[in-house]
């Protein structure tokens, strides 16, 4: 029997890195710092402060830490929230484009 891991398509790359997030809203677009845990070719879960709706779509942009590597630009969709402590919660978005 396979385990959940061997299901992925995609593996998941463990990171600690600042990112910066736009909440994409017809009256208002929100920004603020968030960290990104983990990323994968198809999605991403960051952690913040307080909760985001499921289905928010968000813009996360990551900066390279070399010239010579473009930064990371994606558009994507929230699809799951996490409540780890008290202010704390884990955003996973699946990502719709990448600029």
């Amino acid at each position: 029997m396979k385990g959940f891991d061997d299901k992925r398509d995609f593996y998941r790359m463990m990171l600690n890195s600042e990112v910066y997030v736009t909440v994409i809203d017809d009256e208002v677009n929100s920004h603020f710092l968030a960290t990104c845990r983990d990323l994968s070719a198809t999605g991403m879960a960051f952690e913040i402060e307080h909760p985001l709706a499921i289905s928010t779509h968000v813009r996360v942009k990551i900066d390279s830490a070399s010239s010579q590597v473009q930064a990371l630009d994606v558009s994507g969709r929230v699809v799951r929230i996490e409540e780890e402590s008290k202010n704390c919660y884990l955003i996973g978005i699946t990502i719709e484009e990448i600029d």
